[in-house]
């Protein structure tokens, strides 16, 4: 017998009367049952799915689309990172909260003087990313959700955060990380040789090629 039939049977003891429910540790709240059930939690409606992404993102070839994320600490600080798909570059904020406001403000002040066109923005469905219109029209770009839980459409970012991870260990306290510091961290990982740059750096790929002036 699963504890699921022991509380079904309980919560219709009550329903008739009895008064078995009282000896449960949390009597004054009903046990919810938590699967099998819509999740509102980081819903957005009306927000653009990897699905309706232009194909052509996937090849990699053309400069200008980007993966966003959040990586966190022990306390409410975390960093912002947002990695270009073609040559790996990132750019890295201090957020002392990972609140859709600071979020925005620090995507935009991060990506506001690109020296390619900013074409498109993923990221996951975390909350903080719910401002994403303000981010849309600011940069002037489209803003896309990867499917909850298949981190592998965000392997640019996710391998990136890897990388960070080796200068911000899990459980490292960021409330402390200043803007300066985040940004030594993005150059040195911008000047680390990738293997499938043929062991060219993400600097030397992103400002190598030709620069466009305007977004398109």
């Amino acid at each position: 017998m699963s504890h699921e039939t022991i509380y079904r049977w309980i919560w219709k003891d009550k329903a008739a009367g009895g008064g078995l429910w009282i000896y449960l540790r949390g009597a004054r709240k009903q046990r919810r049952k938590r699967y099998g059930r819509y999740d509102s939690r980081g819903r957005l409606a009306g927000k653009k799915m990897i699905g309706s992404r232009p194909a052509s993102v996937e090849t990699r070839k053309r400069i200008g689309h980007w993966e966003i994320d959040t990586v966190h600490g022990k306390s409410t600080a975390c960093v912002l990172t947002v990695v270009e798909r073609r040559t790996g570059l990132v750019r890295i904020g201090a957020l002392r909260r990972a609140t859709k406001e600071l979020t925005t403000r620090r995507t935009i002040s991060l990506l506001g003087h690109e020296a390619h066109p900013i074409r498109t923005i993923t990221a996951d469905n975390g909350c903080e990313f719910h401002d994403y219109e303000k981010i849309e029209a600011a940069l002037k770009i489209d803003f896309y959700f990867a499917t909850p839980h298949h981190a592998w459409e965000r392997g640019s970012n996710e391998n990136t955060n890897g990388l960070l991870r080796q200068y911000l260990p899990k459980g490292t306290d960021l409330a402390g990380l200043t803007q300066s510091q985040c940004n030594r961290l993005a150059a040195i990982l911008n000047n680390r040789p990738r293997k499938r740059l043929g062991y060219r750096t993400p600097n030397e790929v992103y400002y190598s090629r030709p620069v466009v002036a305007l977004q398109s």
